[in-house]
């Protein structure tokens, strides 16, 4: 398969659809700002403005998803259809007829030849699932993914230890301590889906097979990803962030996750609710803060779309162009609806580098089962992936808990 480097360009749908997010931005401010003078002037808002706010708040949410979602289609670079190699001919017969002697010939696109265990899919096809992956799972957008062909990827660490120093050109060089290191352990573990199609779509010789497939299965396997790269336990799955053990920021020793918290029980401090938002910006370090961005679902970004600064600027911003994202105190947006909603004691924010602090990795090869039999008369393609995730560095992601301490 052949790719298309040139990006897409921008469609006249996506930049409507900008103008309709910045209106409604518009809107969403004069009715705050309207709910704000009235809590000022009379110490409560009108129900009505409430609910104007709200329903404003509400279709803003939705014409930002709708957004991102046409940013998201539209940079894609196109893909030729089908392939031109014998492995590539011998998977288009395989999915669409289930014949397996052209597998067997051309070894790039088998792994074994165990039809129970099913196929390995063509590297074209498999990148193609990856990268539709990365578009549709908002963690592995911001992380680093990595690809390996063992189940068990071990990456040893610095705890530091090591030292360094300024000598003269002919002066000694005195022996140096020894760095500390560590291993960390990640896993792989399987994640499957099994979309269907009738066997007049296989026949169909203007289908894209490829594309299909990768399509059928991109939007579940995205939304297991994006459940165990946030709060998965590392049984039988990836393990997410919000897994690990949370300590004070400060305090946290190797292993665990700082937290800063808001000083309130289950939410912001009422005449101050941006500081939290501050402090957790300040606590990674500064190499981490350059490429830094926060992480929260789309209730919690509705709760700090109200917030203004001491000037009365909106601390959040929808992005100004057709490529961009929305910012919070000038720092990228991820939404990510696996995170926590606000409440007692959640770790509903996250912010720091995630390219660094969080690995992705993909062990190579996505195997399909054909299966005319079970479903008839549907076809259906048992199709399985492995996937393992972990925090790698804990010094660049921390969290935002609502609680007193």
């Amino acid at each position: 398969m052949t790719k298309e480097t040139k990006m897409n360009p921008v469609s006249a749908e996506t930049r409507a659809a900008l103008g309709e997010v910045l209106t409604a931005f518009e809107a969403f401010k004069q009715a705050n700002d309207a709910r704000l003078d009235e809590l000022d002037a009379r110490a409560s808002a009108d129900v009505l403005l409430e609910e104007k706010l709200q329903r404003i708040d509400s279709d803003l949410t939705q014409q930002k998803s709708a957004l991102d979602r046409l940013i998201s289609e539209g940079a894609r670079p196109g893909l030729a259809s089908g392939g031109t190699g014998p492995e590539c001919a011998a998977w288009t017969s395989y999915m669409r007829r289930g014949d397996t002697a052209g597998l067997h010939e051309a070894k790039a696109a088998s792994a074994g030849s165990d039809a129970d265990g099913g196929y390995i899919v063509p590297p074209e096809t498999e990148a193609q699932i990856d990268r539709l992956l990365t578009e549709a799972s908002p963690i592995r957008a911001i992380a680093t993914v990595r690809q390996t062909s063992a189940s068990l990827f071990r990456k040893p660490v610095s705890m530091g230890g090591a030292v360094s120093g300024w000598v003269a050109e002919t002066a000694a060089r005195p022996e140096t301590g020894t760095p500390t290191l560590d291993l960390l352990d990640f896993p792989t573990a399987e994640i499957y889906a099994m979309p269907a199609a009738t066997q007049q779509l296989l026949d169909d010789a203007m289908v894209d097979i490829e594309q299909w497939l990768a399509e059928e299965v991109r939007d579940v396997f995205a939304v297991q990803e994006g459940a165990a790269f946030v709060s998965g336990d590392g049984i039988g799955k990836p393990r997410g962030f919000l897994d690990y053990t949370k300590t004070a920021e400060g305090n946290q020793a190797w292993g665990e996750l700082g937290y800063v918290a808001t000083g309130t029980d289950g939410g912001f401090d009422a005449s101050d609710p941006a500081d939290a938002l501050i402090d957790l910006i300040y606590a990674p370090k500064t190499g981490y803060r350059a490429r830094g961005r926060f992480v929260m679902n789309r209730q919690t970004v509705s709760a700090v779309r109200r917030f203004k600064d001491a000037d009365g600027n909106y601390l959040w911003q929808p992005s100004l162009s057709e490529a961009g994202t929305s910012t919070l105190l000038g720092y990228p947006v991820t939404e990510a609806e696996d995170m926590p909603d606000i409440g007692t004691g959640a770790f509903a924010i996250a912010f720091g580098d995630f390219e660094k602090g969080y690995l992705v990795l993909d062990r190579q090869g996505v195997e399909v089962l054909r299966d005319p039999y079970s479903a008839k008369p549907y076809v259906l393609f048992y199709t399985t992936k492995r996937v393992g995730g972990g925090v790698q560095d804990f010094e660049a992601i921390k969290l935002l808990k609502f609680g007193v301490s």
